[in-house]
């Protein structure tokens, strides 16, 4: 329970950089997701459970990309507190999470915030990553990328960049095809959706 109170105590305020018990500066996710976020990595580091909340949260990302029904319990603010917290015991139960994410999880239903859950994962994925050295790339994608596809992109991207790199990947259907791959202020955009757009422009003109 102590965990609990101390996720909700940390996420009333919003924390900037500070030294962890290392003395390494930590850096922050902001807004309201940056807080929760932090707030979980922070436990996740105490105990040792880094990888396992990532590994549970990408099982939690690909729910809400499948299940209509569970990404509408995340969104409707109409389910009740206590409903929208059995559903998602109900939820880690069957995705089998660690302990301390189906602990998150439920305090994000009774705060009413599951509705910044991806954004949260998003977060945490990038503190994750900087915490190793990483740097994060959001890459956006027709359909899921395999495996053997991200570590194809990976290697292709630590080439260019110098630097190990951590793939925050997330599906959307309407860019037809391609990639849009985000790291830091830098885009490249070669969805098919773009290059049929950048057609009919020229065409126009």
């Amino acid at each position: 329970m102590r965990r609990q109170f101390d996720i909700r105590a940390y996420t009333e305020r919003d924390p900037r950089g500070r030294v962890d018990t290392g003395g390494n500066t930590v850096s922050r996710a902001h807004g309201l997701s940056g807080r929760y976020a932090t707030a979980l990595f922070d436990l996740a580091r105490d105990g040792k459970a880094i990888e396992a909340v990532e590994t549970s949260l990408a099982a939690v990302r690909a729910a809400l990309s499948e299940s209509e029904d569970f990404r509408g319990l995340t969104l409707s603010p109409r389910v009740a507190r206590s409903e929208a917290a059995k559903a998602v015991a109900g939820v880690a139960k069957a995705l089998k999470l660690d302990p301390l994410t189906t602990k998150f999880l439920g305090v994000l239903a009774e705060n009413r915030r599951l509705g910044a859950l991806s954004a949260i994962i998003r977060d945490y994925n990038g503190l994750a990553a900087a915490h190793r050295g990483e740097v994060t790339a959001e890459v956006t994608a027709a359909q899921a990328l395999t495996a053997k596809q991200q570590d194809a992109l990976k290697a292709k991207l630590k080439a260019g960049l110098g630097r190990d790199v951590a793939l925050d990947v997330s599906v959307d259907p309407a860019i037809l095809g391609g990639l849009v791959v985000k790291v830091g202020s830098r885009m490249i955009d070669s969805s098919i959706r773009t290059k049929l757009g950048a057609m009919a422009q020229a065409m126009k003109g």
